[in-house]
């Protein structure tokens, strides 16, 4: 197959990333996937869950694959609204409130209109709060300052916000000279551009994949649950395409593919880690294989589910997880030719 048209990526994770889809609110984005498989002519199907899914038939239909990306993204959600006339929040998946502080917000309203505002400490002036620098940024200690002239709850909820709103964050999009991908919500729509980058070429160039293959671009797994089910019968691997986590201690970069070898489920199959490695290595593929010791995918959820599956994980390097996320063209790279080598490969087990 041809090289990856990375600009066209890029683009792709663009758009997606300025969609709001906190977990449990990922209509529009969902939308945006199904529009752009249309467009090339895939037919998706869209499971009660919300799920998407499209199918490549392979040269093998008896032993089938599956790829998973996911859609969702972590959020927040309002939890209350505050004497002074802004909002408490309940954060969405997995993060810290010290990576949100000072972050720009959508509130999403349930006529389907927005409030913007700002993630802020309730100690914030260091000129009036002796604590400002100091006090623990949690969810009694920040709140978001919205962006209308409110001074109580009732104003605020005369404005139409209520508890159970959801709440997206701002990205911050960023695409530098030196080849730099910077922004929120990398995990997963990084991955989630590069499998419909993938679905795209091999319906353009008609190629016929070595076994059928499945995408599932799901849209629950910041909560635990996003791909553990809507598995085709014939499915006998299934790999989430998800980010590799970056930090002490870790081989995984901005710059290579991550196979990872375990998480905090347990361990991948080894026997799709030995293919990959081999695909990377017979394919001249930069990758990194790495542990990732709090983490979890959509393929471990559907192991945990009593799936009768083997699973792998692999994707692109990501810098800062569930915080200021950043990437690297060549990481994008060298993971959209590994799952183009892989989909092109016969089972090895």
């Amino acid at each position: 197959m041809q090289k990856i048209d990375i600009q066209d990526t890029i683009n792709v994770i663009k758009d997606l990333v300025h969609i709001p889809s906190p977990s449990g609110y990922t209509r529009y984005a969902m939308a945006y996937l199904e529009s752009y498989l249309q467009k090339v002519g895939i037919k998706t199907n869209v499971t009660n869950k919300g799920t998407l899914l499209a199918t490549i038939k392979g040269k093998d239909d008896s032993r089938q694959r599956m790829l998973t990306a996911h859609v969702d993204t972590l959020g927040a959600i309002v939890k209350e609204v505050k004497k002074n006339g802004r909002l408490k929040i309940d954060l969405i998946g997995g993060f810290s409130y010290h990576s949100i502080e000072g972050d720009y917000v959508q509130i999403h309203k349930m006529d389907g209109r927005t409030v913007s505002g700002t993630v802020v400490m309730h100690q914030s002036s260091i000129h009036v709060y002796k604590d400002a620098r100091t006090a623990e940024r949690n969810q009694e200690n920040m709140e978001i300052r919205i962006d209308e002239p409110v001074q109580s709850d009732l104003e605020t909820e005369k404005l139409g916000i209520q508890v159970g709103d959801f709440v997206s964050f701002s990205p911050k999009f960023e695409q530098t000279l030196s080849g730099f991908i910077k922004s929120r919500h990398l995990d997963d729509k990084a991955s989630v551009a590069l499998l419909l980058s993938l679905l795209k070429q091999l319906k353009e160039d008609a190629i016929q994949p070595e076994h059928t293959v499945h995408v599932l671009f799901s849209n629950n797994e910041e909560i635990g649950y996003g791909g553990n089910a809507n598995i085709p019968e014939g499915v006998v691997e299934y790999i989430a395409v998800d980010m590799g986590a970056i930090g002490d201690g870790q081989q995984t970069d901005e710059y290579t593919a991550s196979i990872c070898v375990k998480d905090g489920s347990g361990p991948y199959h080894y026997g799709l880690r030995k293919q990959f490695v081999s695909i990377c290595e017979e394919k001249n593929i930069p990758y990194k294989l790495d542990i990732y010791p709090f983490y979890a995918s959509d393929a471990s959820a559907a192991i945990k589910a009593g799936h009768d599956i083997v699973h792998g994980l692999i994707g692109p390097g990501i810098e800062g997880s569930h915080s200021m996320e950043r990437t690297h063209v060549s990481s994008l790279e060298a993971t959209y030719k590994l799952l183009q080598e892989y989909v092109q490969a016969p089972m090895n087990h």
